[in-house]
């Protein structure tokens, strides 16, 4: 299971802007990128002097931030003008957790990594199982290409192959070989296929049933003791609940911020780029592990251009911004810092890890700063409204 599906989530950051997921995710890309199969020094070099882009290869999250995860040589006060009374409440729904909210939850992000598959023998297909199928096509007694397959998992009732084919399975027993006969539409993209009869002389190999584990003290002891200090399902619960509630209550306090707080004037330029950057960086590693340009990839996926696809990112962007001055102002309000000493002792809690180090490394210090410092502003704004 990856740490990031259990940690707290900073929650006032929004899906389009700072997560710590997406930047795993381009931090895996960007491994692939440089590896030895795809990049060597000589061609490394060439290519940074031809391509505007390559310094995405080393984008830095902590770039902008200081020690105390603030946006270095920033005011954010010159920017956002917060009122002395900021006018925040919370609804009687944004302060309750329920327990169905809670075991939704553990099964939807934690039980279903762990899961298991058995293969099924003993009973025949039914709709809406998995099945695992060889399978050989022919039309007229010949085998065409494409229309064969071994150990393919399909998922009868899904509509993924051709119709009738899934129909024909259902009902047949692990172990039978059977023929499957098909009529290939009129429009079918195989123009020498089109409108034919064909037969699959299919087998049944099994059925894949995914078993989940039972939430018990010692599941919680043996998966999240050591990351988590959870040992029994009661810590577990009350761990979720309180993370769901403290989502709960900074999205909806972020949320009426945002409808009055925006930034006056231009925001810092730095701050701009990094953002800019932030949002090229994913599909720059993506265009790398293809061999593309940045804007090769782009247009092969409906943008005219990097330059374009900016413009189309701009109100994610723009929130961003947004987002990140008016938790500095607050945090400047309130004489909120995070300094070394508070993101070693709050890391665990919000990361779900003792190990800074992997992430220090990944992220830099000063971007996980931001991170906690962010959490602990809505901390401080949930306790006076709920004073």
């Amino acid at each position: 299971m990856k740490l990031m599906n259990m940690t707290r989530p900073v929650a006032v950051l929004t899906a389009a802007a700072l997560t710590l997921g997406l930047a795993a995710c381009g931090k895996q890309e960007s491994e692939a990128a440089s590896s030895p199969e795809t990049a060597t020094p000589e061609t490394s070099t060439e290519e940074s002097a031809a391509d505007p882009y390559a310094y995405l290869a080393d984008f830095d999250y902590s770039s902008v931030f200081d020690e105390n995860g603030y946006v270095t040589g920033v005011t954010a006060s010159d920017y956002i003008t917060l009122p002395d009374d900021l006018g925040l409440s919370l609804s009687d729904e944004a302060n309750t957790v329920t327990d169905e909210d809670v075991a939704n939850y553990i099964n939807d992000n934690i039980l279903v990594n762990y899961t298991t598959t058995n293969q099924v023998t003993d009973r025949a297909a039914a709709d809406g199982d998995t099945v695992n199928i060889d399978f050989v096509g022919s039309v007229d007694g010949e085998e065409f290409d494409g229309g064969s397959a071994e150990g393919y998992d399909l998922t009868l009732g899904s509509g993924s192959f051709i119709d009738d084919f899934e129909d024909q399975i259902v009902g047949h027993m692990p172990g039978e070989t059977f023929d499957v006969n098909v009529t290939f539409p009129d429009d079918f993209q195989a123009t020498d296929l089109a409108g034919k009869d064909a037969v699959f002389s299919t087998t049944l190999n099994y059925i894949s049933e995914t078993v989940t584990p039972e939430l018990t003290d010692n599941f919680v002891k043996e998966n999240l003791s050591e990351n988590l200090g959870l040992n029994d399902v009661a810590t577990l619960n009350s761990y979720i609940s309180d993370m769901l509630l403290f989502s709960q209550q900074t999205n909806e306090l972020y949320s009426q911020l945002s409808s009055t707080l925006s930034v006056q004037g231009d925001a810092p330029a730095a701050l701009t780029k990094y953002f800019e950057d932030y949002y090229l960086e994913s599909p720059y590693l993506y265009a790398q592990m293809y061999g593309m340009s940045l804007d090769e990839f782009l247009q092969a996926n409906g943008y005219d251009s990097a330059a374009a696809y900016l413009e189309t990112s701009r109100q994610y962007i723009d929130g961003a911004i947004q987002q990140t001055l008016i938790m500095q102002a607050l945090a400047e309000k309130y004489g909120i810092t995070c300094p070394t000493e508070t993101l070693e002792s709050q890391f665990q809690e919000y990361f779900g890890s003792s190990d800074t180090s992997s992430y220090v490394n990944y992220y830099g210090e000063n971007y996980l700063k931001m991170s906690i410092l962010n959490d602990l502003v809505m901390e401080h704004l949930v306790d006076e409204v709920n004073a």
